[in-house]
């Protein structure tokens, strides 16, 4: 069986740093922080000030776990009990539907139901309840 971490310390300043960087981000450059719209705009830019902050933001998403390095001396553990096939597959699973959803769970999530984008609420729902029903599913019925 899956045996699930409980951080609630980590998550809540996880979190708690997102919503300070979709905040500031709002705040200053006007733009709704959504990691796929980044990041899909970053190799499309519109203007060099576009790429710009485009790339200073997906350099601080990656080097988060240097970060993590220089305070406390060691990479953080990266574990998954899946098969990296199965992490392909879900990661192109995902990219589709973040196609078709118009956007991703930080930009539907975040940014979007924070301010009460009813096209937001109804993706994140819908985010969510695949994600429970995909975990039922592998966890009971499949039994991975």
């Amino acid at each position: 069986m899956i045996e699930t971490a409980f951080t609630p310390w980590a998550s809540l300043a996880g979190g708690a740093l997102i919503g300070i960087a979709s905040i500031l981000l709002m705040l200053f450059i006007g733009r709704i922080m959504g990691a796929t719209g980044i990041l899909a705009g970053f190799f499309q830019p519109s203007s060099a000030s576009d790429f710009a902050w485009r790339a200073a933001l997906l350099a601080g998403m990656v080097t988060g776990p240097a970060i993590v390095w220089l305070v406390s001396g060691e990479m953080p553990a990266v574990e998954t009990p899946m098969s990296t096939a199965a992490l392909v597959v879900g990661g192109l699973i995902v990219g589709v539907g973040v196609t078709l959803g118009s956007g991703c769970t930080s930009g539907h999530g975040v940014c979007g139901m924070a301010r009460l984008s009813p096209r937001s609420i109804v993706a994140t729902l819908t985010f969510m309840a695949s994600t429970f029903a995909t975990v039922f599913i592998i966890r009971h019925m499949i039994g991975a």
